[in-house]
């Protein structure tokens, strides 16, 4: 008798067990399972910014494919420079003409992209509007990244609080893209990505800067031997051409700084 209860109490002991590691072994597929769907969900913004860094060292020239008819950018020679990329941060120059003010900074982190806006004046020293933008909401997708504008941005220029900006990537283009929300129309600059230039003067304010970043040998088919050196007609822009608007460098209608009746009334870039 007594060996019989002994058998049971094993035999019920290791099926109790089994059963409980049977639950160990579903809970951890179940989160595998998750971590895995979690990984694809957020790999939109991943492979964006992988297409980005592919581009490292290159530069292309653009033109504008949308935007105001006054528009100050109407034509300038249009530059884009990916000059360094690191795991989370890529610096890419935006050249109009010989306005060498302008960069763009992304940053990636937790998965979320940031786009900022670096401004600088002639000496280096950082405009008066620098640094707004926004960040990715979400995971995202590998073609286009969109950019709402951020808290330090309403802050900054409070009327570009319905500010998007986004930027598109595939294998022949890149697009920069501004809105307004409740406004009309948009800014567009294409860049031609199958046509690689040869490398602008760097952005003001950047000119000692070293990339630590391994840049693949660029495919340069066209090279541009005439680029643009500032002189001392065209190295002092007047206010309305440093904001990107109609009239200024920050793709709103009026003046580089906020003053009565000039405070860029519409989108920055």
């Amino acid at each position: 008798m007594k060996q019989r209860l002994i058998i049971l109490l094993i035999s019920f002991t290791m099926l109790s067990c089994t059963k409980t590691t049977e639950k160990l072994e579903e809970k951890e597929i179940q989160s595998e399972f998750q971590q895995d769907a979690k990984l694809e969900v957020a790999s939109g913004n991943q492979k964006f910014w992988n297409k980005l860094s592919a581009l490292c060292g290159q530069s292309f020239e653009g033109e504008i494919t949308n935007g105001p008819a006054n528009d100050d950018f109407q034509g300038k020679k249009l530059l884009m420079h990916v000059l360094s990329c690191d795991e989370d941060k890529l610096l890419i120059p935006f050249n109009v003409g010989n306005n060498r003010s302008r960069t763009w900074i992304l940053t990636l982190d937790n998965n979320l992209i940031t786009l900022k806006h670096d401004h600088r004046k002639e000496d280096g020293s950082e405009d008066e509007i620098t640094m707004y933008g926004g960040t990715t909401s979400n995971s995202g997708l590998s073609n286009i990244a969109f950019f709402p504008a951020d808290q330090e941005t309403s802050d900054l220029i409070p009327y570009a609080s319905t500010n998007v900006w986004w930027i598109t990537i595939n294998d022949s283009s890149f697009t920069y893209n501004l809105k307004r929300i409740g406004s009309e129309g948009h800014f567009t600059v294409h860049f031609d990505l199958t046509q690689p230039v040869e490398p602008p003067l760097p952005s003001w304010g950047w000119e000692n800067f070293k990339s630590t970043s391994q840049h693949p040998t660029p495919n340069i088919q066209h090279l541009t031997s005439n680029i643009q050196h500032p002189t001392s007609n065209s190295q002092h822009l007047t206010p309305n051409t440093q904001h990107l608007t109609p009239n200024t460098q920050h793709l709103t209608p009026n003046t580089q700084h906020p003053t009565p009746n000039t405070q860029h009334p519409t989108p920055n870039t």
